[in-house]
């Protein structure tokens, strides 16, 4: 892990990743991470999906999340409920809630996605 730390980022400095369980031009950059900065307690990234790229199905036992819709549109699911997100919306993922999002639409769709606390497995 590396040392804590403050820091200032450019986006451009993180390299986009496709992370376990997530599918089809799933893009993320961790931005704010263990392995970025030494966060403890918070997980932020930005993530892009190219049209029919998903993350499965799965479920955290204590993180909370939010993902916050920043362009495109797609389909929410919480809880075997599906949803139409798209710009401006604002998701709240309580602990133990199944959830997934898969891009429907037909451009790119992209969100911030901020997790606490990153360690729950």
């Amino acid at each position: 892990m590396t040392d804590r730390k403050s820091i200032i980022r450019n986006i451009v400095e993180e390299p986009w990743q496709e992370f376990p369980a997530h599918f089809g031009g799933a893009l993320s950059k961790a931005l704010v991470a263990p392995a970025t900065t030494g966060s403890r307690l918070m997980d932020y990234r930005i993530s892009t999906y190219a049209p029919m790229a998903y993350v499965e199905r799965h479920v955290h036992k204590v993180q909370e999340q939010v993902y916050h819709i920043l362009d495109g549109e797609g389909l929410m699911e919480i809880d075997g409920k599906t949803r139409v997100v798209r710009k401006n919306d604002v998701i709240f993922i309580a602990p133990g809630s199944w959830h997934s999002i898969t891009n429907s639409g037909l451009g790119q769709l992209t969100f911030i996605v901020v997790t606490t606390p990153v360690s729950d497995e």
